[in-house]
């Protein structure tokens, strides 16, 4: 698709931030750290890194190369490699991505609400936190900055790849690294503090033997590092023709998982040296509220018992929940992107596909923003999606043939990194084995933890039937709607890559 000058990223600076704002979000700061804590420290990061490379970074070099070389949403995407009869499965990676917005959008929300709750000094060392976070839940809040959150991400969207994604993105990364430096400064400098990073960075040989914790490893990169969602692909469809894969694609993926590396030092450092005054496995576990709990509860109230008087400590929770905004919103800002492009590609001018985004998003991320149960279920729906998504983009290449996608898609790019022929490997074999055990261990994970006559009912949160039932109502109308959103993206002359 050919776009205008003004449509590509303007610089690699811009290109590269912006796939960072994708990658660093609210799963860096509020999950990588309870996960650590519970599957044994440094025994987690080894095996974290190394699906990194076997999951993660193919993915994702494979998601740049698609859109930089189709420039299409999805479901041209998948249409142009798979085949004509396969664009369904790019349209179930848009709408997994576009369900996630319509809850992600609900956090982007707590984040801002959280900054004013630290500015105006209610996360006070005399305050119930848990109380403020049940207060603020079962109220109307949430709805009053959901709709903020969508209305600041559609409207950066509007205005644009240059004057929009990429601007922002090059205030919002950047932003949020220093504040991260600052906040990691000041918790490596507590007393006590390196006995958090020892046990952050020392493995356990009995914990590398448990198979859970490699399972929750692979769940980390599946769920944290932007692969599979589609998005790097949306974005690298306005990279400029010289822009590397390899190399870009790498750095995004390194980046991310160094800014969760630091979370994960300012957590278990802080969370270590202020262990006497508090309950030092509730604080990094998140105990009883898993992802809310370690950041709207426990956090906080972890803040307020650092050294220094009120006003050390309320900068800190200040800054550290405007990082977790910025973190929040860069990648919020990439789904509205994908679901208003996908918009386009079928038929809607660029006003009306981000009009039509943000509508939906508004009226269908409000049940979540209203009923933490209704937002639970979202999330286990749609981030079990994003495992699917990896296996259609992985079906993808194999049906266009993983040796001839490397050599005639990814290898083009002038002074970029060659891959060699691991990636078919990769590609085609490991990263299904990966997708269909994630797959296989959730849905036993529902049914061990289930009463057998739950396990299928729809109405359940984590049940298996609540998944089969959204995922099967979007798969048959994606079937049934196939040929013609196929027709619509691509055209009705064979589009695929030759």
């Amino acid at each position: 698709m050919s776009r205008q000058k003004s449509e590509f990223f303007s610089s690699r600076w811009g290109f590269v931030l912006s796939m960072m704002g994708v990658a660093v979000g609210a799963g860096n700061i509020w999950r990588f750290s309870r996960i650590v804590a519970q599957n044994g420290g440094g025994s987690f990061i080894i095996p974290w890194i190394i699906f990194l490379f076997i999951w993660s970074i193919p993915l994702i070099i494979s998601e740049i190369a698609l859109g930089k070389y189709v420039r299409k949403a999805p479901i041209g995407a998948l249409a142009s490699t798979a085949g004509r009869s396969f664009g369904w499965m790019g349209a179930f990676i848009a709408l997994v991505t576009t369900g996630i917005l319509f809850y992600y959008s609900v956090v982007v929300g707590w984040g801002i609400r959280y900054l004013f709750f630290s500015l105006s000094g209610k996360l006070s060392v005399t305050a119930d936190h848990r109380a403020i976070w049940e207060e603020y839940t079962h109220s109307l809040q949430p709805l009053f900055f959901h709709i903020a959150a969508i209305i600041i991400g559609c409207y950066i969207v509007y205005k644009g790849i240059v004057k929009g994604i990429e601007r922002s993105n090059k205030f919002l990364i950047p932003a949020l690294l220093i504040m991260i430096v600052i906040i990691g400064l000041r918790a490596v400098t507590l007393p006590g503090a390196w006995d958090g990073i020892q046990y952050l960075f020392t493995p356990h040989m009995s914990d590398l033997l448990n198979y859970r914790v490699w399972i929750e490893a692979l769940t980390q990169n599946a769920w944290d590092t932007g692969a599979g969602w589609g998005l790097l692909l949306v974005y690298a469809g306005y990279a400029k023709k010289k822009e590397s894969i390899t190399i870009n694609g790498s750095l995004t993926a390194f980046a991310n998982n160094a800014v969760s590396l630091l979370m994960g030092v300012i957590i278990f450092a802080t969370a270590f040296a202020l262990q006497n005054k508090m309950g030092l496995q509730e604080i990094i576990s998140g105990q009883g509220a898993s992802n809310t709990g370690l950041t709207f509860i426990y956090l906080p109230q972890l803040f307020q018992e650092l050294p220094g008087g009120t006003g050390v400590q309320s900068a800190f929770a200040t800054i550290f929940f405007l990082a977790f905004s910025f973190a929040a919103l860069s990648s919020m800002i990439s789904m509205v992107q994908l679901t208003s492009q996908t918009f386009r590609e079928l038929g809607l001018s660029r006003e009306r596909a981000i009009l039509l985004t943000g509508t939906l998003a508004l009226l269908l991320g409000a049940p979540s923003a209203l009923n933490m149960a209704f937002f639970d279920n979202q999330d286990w729906v749609w981030s079990l999606g994003l495992i699917i998504n990896g296996l259609f983009i992985s079906f993808a290449i194999i049906r266009f043939g993983p040796n001839r996608f490397r050599k005639k898609v990814i290898n083009t790019s002038p002074g970029d990194f060659k891959l060699g022929k691991f990636y078919n490997v990769i590609i085609g074999v490991l990263v299904p084995i990966q997708a269909i055990v994630l797959i296989g261990w959730y849905f036993y994970q529902s049914i061990a933890h289930l009463d057998k006559e739950e396990w299928w009912n729809p109405f359940r949160i984590y049940s298996i039937g609540t998944i089969i039932l959204q995922w099967g109502i979007a798969l048959v109308a994606f079937l049934l709607l196939n040929k013609w959103m196929v027709n619509k993206t691509l055209g009705s002359t064979n589009k695929e890559i030759r």
